[in-house]
Parts: structure tokens; sequence; C-alpha cells
């Protein structure tokens, strides 16, 4: 694998690790919801959703 993809896939783990730490999930839990769901619950998905697909775009343009 190439370093520069490599470079990509720990920023985004990073950014994960940031995004997942309690400080910034305790902005999102709330009692509010968001059709019908808590939002916290959509930002945790939503990032994790967020992640695999850019994940899959990197690794795919790694294989091509």
């Amino acid at each position: 694998m190439k370093q520069r993809h490599q470079q990509k896939l720990v920023f985004i783990s990073m950014v994960l690790l940031l995004g997942f730490n309690i400080p910034i999930l305790l902005l999102f839990d709330s009692a509010n919801s968001f059709l019908g769901f808590p939002v916290i619950y959509i930002y945790i998905f939503s990032a994790w959703l967020f992640s695999v697909l850019l994940s899959f775009i990197i690794i795919k343009r790694y294989h091509e």
C-alpha cells in the first residue's frame, strides 16, 4: 500500500478517535429526537458510515 493511502487511513482513524471522544459525544446527548431517533444515535451511525465509505473509496483506488 502506498504511503499516501496509509496516511489517509490513519487520518480517518484519528478523526474518528476524536469524534467518538466523550466531550464530543456529550454535545449530541440530548432528549431531542430526529425522525424518531435520538440525536446521539444518528451522530454515531452517520460518522461510522461516513468513515466506512471513505475508507472503501481509499482502498478501492489503491487496488485499481
